[in-house]
């Protein structure tokens, strides 16, 4: 009697693919853009400039040597509404629970955070450039006469600005993974402990205070410190936020 054997095969191992970071580059983008939430904070900070510079101009009464402080000045408004932004792109999954079903169709949190980290800088930086200018049209429209030789750059700090301020908020975001904790904080740090620091250590607050920092870039003041100061703050939340992204459980 012979016995037949069956003939053995592998296992079929199921291959894990993921989208490149371009693909996920562009879904984060369309995360942060299509809640009523991100959508009302985009919308927020392209008119705030405008608004502000507004109210400025009704209320100047002599010429303006140049447009670069008032541009900024106004434009910084706008970019402090980005760190919300920033803030519910990394914390919002968490406080939602949308975060499992992102890690499961990226499980490497590190490049999770990466595609996040370019996609809201990549907003930030759009967002807080159109808002600047549209408060420089309203300045030439409605303003006092005065030299455009400087709105050139002041466009591009505040487009800079909008995307550092919008990084420190996802790093914020996701160090904490709480979105009402994370906005307190970093509202709290901006609109609180720095103008605080400024009033009773003012040297101190112009070594470390972000804000200062893009002035001064726009001013072309001590850019290097200024270049400085604005990546040690980008550099520290998303360490921050990468660091507790791993040790977090997803529940």
């Amino acid at each position: 009697m012979t016995t037949a054997v069956l003939p053995t095969s592998r296992p079929v191992v199921a291959r894990r693919s993921s989208a490149s970071l371009p693909a996920q580059v562009g879904l984060e983008v369309r995360k942060s853009l299509s809640t009523r939430s991100g959508v009302a904070l985009v919308a927020a900070a392209a008119l705030l400039a405008p608004a502000a510079m507004s109210v400025a101009v009704a209320s100047s009464a002599g010429p303006l040597s140049s447009p670069t402080g008032p541009v900024v000045v106004t434009g910084m408004l706008s970019v402090l509404v980005l760190l919300a932004l920033g803030v519910l792109s990394t914390a919002g999954e968490w406080t939602h629970g949308s975060v499992q079903t992102t890690y499961l169709l990226e499980p490497r949190r590190s490049r999770v955070l990466v595609a996040k980290a370019l996609a809201v800088a990549a907003v930030g930086a759009v967002v807080a450039a159109v808002a600047a200018a549209l408060a420089t049209g309203v300045l030439a429209l409605f303003g006092p006469s005065v030299p455009f030789d400087g709105v050139g750059r002041a466009l591009l700090v505040v487009g800079i600005a909008g995307a550092v301020f919008a990084l420190i908020g996802a790093g914020v975001g996701a160090a904490l993974g709480n979105t009402p904790g994370a906005l307190t904080g970093v509202y709290l740090l901006n609109l609180g402990v720095l103008p605080l620091l400024q009033t009773f250590q003012p040297a101190l607050a112009d070594d470390v205070d972000p804000g200062n920092a893009v002035l001064d870039l726009a001013q072309a003041d001590d850019q290097a410190h200024a270049v400085t100061v604005l990546v040690v703050w980008v550099a520290v939340a998303l360490v921050a936020g990468a660091a507790m992204t791993r040790r977090r459980a997803v529940q």
